[in-house]
């Protein structure tokens, strides 16, 4: 058993999200939209920046945006991954591009030549309130030990790993990518880095939105963490 944090890397068609390629995004999301009135040849190295700023932030022209997407490979727990499935409206086609590991044929229970486990079952720590956060956490790990010993009992019992699945908590870490466009992205940091989002979804989606805010200039720089879901749904999108 392995009690791990929440992580993500960011990735765009062309590598990892960083600076110059998220530059290359917003100059791609330009030249889509020239196409309107036909102004291609207008585009120049620099001319994204006075571009965005008037036909997308002052203008609120965010249907432009949907040309370029960006992919988040996360691990995160099985409930913050349902919750991130509610998210449809995704990438250039109708919906998010969805990939989850999948416990019905990932088996955690395979050993190595010397009986060792090849993979431990993973689990994320939650965000624990209360009176006593400390008790609480030794309390969530016995129970974690548990969980896991009843999911190796059912498959050396001989059930499939879709079955033995059964008996996990969802607090059980899992790797999935998504990705959207970044209209989507501006949509999904609104509403899940607000004062109403779930505690352990903002452990993703607020250092998620300072990578993007670093990397992808201008769309995200009003989004503030914390703020009532109300006054950011009040925000362009």
């Amino acid at each position: 058993m392995r009690i791990i944090e929440p992580s993500f890397e960011l990735y765009t068609a062309s590598g990892v999200l960083d600076a110059p390629k998220g530059v290359e995004l917003l100059r791609w999301v330009e030249l889509n939209a020239r196409i309107s009135h036909k102004s291609e040849e207008s585009q120049t190295e620099e001319s994204w920046k006075r571009f965005v700023s008037a036909v997308v932030i002052e203008h609120g022209d965010y249907s432009v945006t949907e040309h370029a997407t960006v992919t988040a490979i996360l691990r995160v727990d099985r409930g913050v991954m349902c919750e991130l499935r509610t998210h449809r409206i995704g990438s250039s086609l109708v919906e998010g591009a969805y990939t989850v590991e999948s416990t019905r044929f990932v088996n955690y229970g395979k050993k190595d030549e010397d009986g060792n486990l090849k993979r431990e079952v993973e689990f994320i720590r939650p965000s624990f309130a209360g009176d006593d956060p400390v008790a609480a956490s030794a309390a969530w790990n016995a129970y974690m030990y548990e969980a896991e010993q009843a999911y190796l009992d059912q498959l050396s019992m001989g059930q499939p790993p879709q079955v033995a699945r059964s008996v996990l908590p969802n607090a059980t870490a899992c790797s999935m990518s998504i990705t959207y466009n970044l209209r989507q992205w501006r949509h999904f940091f609104l509403m899940r880095t607000s004062k109403e989002a779930h505690p352990d979804f903002r452990r993703t989606s607020i250092p998620m939105l300072k990578r993007f805010q670093a990397c992808i200039p201008l769309l995200f720089d009003d989004i503030v963490p914390l703020q009532r879901q109300i006054d950011n749904m009040g925000k362009p999108r």
